[in-house]
C-alpha cells in the first residue's frame, strides 16, 4: 500500500511540482490553504507526512503547525515546511512550533524526495522498535 502525502501550498505551480514528484510512489492529497487541510486531518484523513507552505491565506503555515501539534493526535506525522524566505527567525519559529524540517523554495525535487524518504524511514524504524 502506498504511503500518503498531504501537500499544502497556495501556489498552483508548487502543488503541480509536488504532485508530479511524488505521484508514482505515494498517494497525494493536495490543498491550497491550511484551513481546508486541517479540516481534512480532523475528519480522519491521516497522511504519513505533510509538506506545508508558510505563507498561505486563511491559515498560514505557523498557525497550521500550532493547530496540528496542539491536538496531540497528529504528533507522529512528520511536518516539512516549505518557504521562499531564507529567514533564520522563521526557521527557528517553525522548529519551536513542532515542524520537523524546513526547505527553501525553489527546491530541488530530488533533494525533497530524499529528505521525505529519510524522514519516513526514521519514523517507521522507530515504530518497528518501540511500537505505535
Amino acid at each position: 500500500m502506498k504511503k500518503k502525502i498531504m501537500t499544502i501550498d497556495d501556489e498552483k505551480s508548487i502543488r503541480f511540482i509536488l504532485e508530479n514528484t511524488f505521484k508514482d510512489e505515494y498517494e497525494i492529497s493536495s490543498w491550497d490553504n491550511g484551513l481546508d487541510a486541517l479540516n481534512d486531518l480532523q475528519a480522519g484523513n491521516l497522511p504519513d507526512i505533510i509538506l506545508c507552505d508558510i505563507e498561505m491565506p486563511q491559515l498560514n503555515g505557523f498557525d497550521f503547525i500550532k493547530e496540528v501539534r496542539a491536538s496531540g493526535f497528529f504528533d507522529d506525522i512528520p511536518l516539512i515546511m516549505l518557504s521562499g524566505k531564507e529567514d533564520s527567525a522563521d526557521k527557528i519559529r517553525c522548529f519551536e512550533l513542532g515542524a520537523d524540517d524546513y526547505i527553501l523554495k525553489p527546491f530541488n525535487p530530488k533533494e525533497l524526495k530524499a529528505r521525505l524518504k529519510r524522514r519516513l524511514t526514521t519514523r517507521d524504524l522507530f515504530y518497528s522498535r518501540f511500537g505505535n
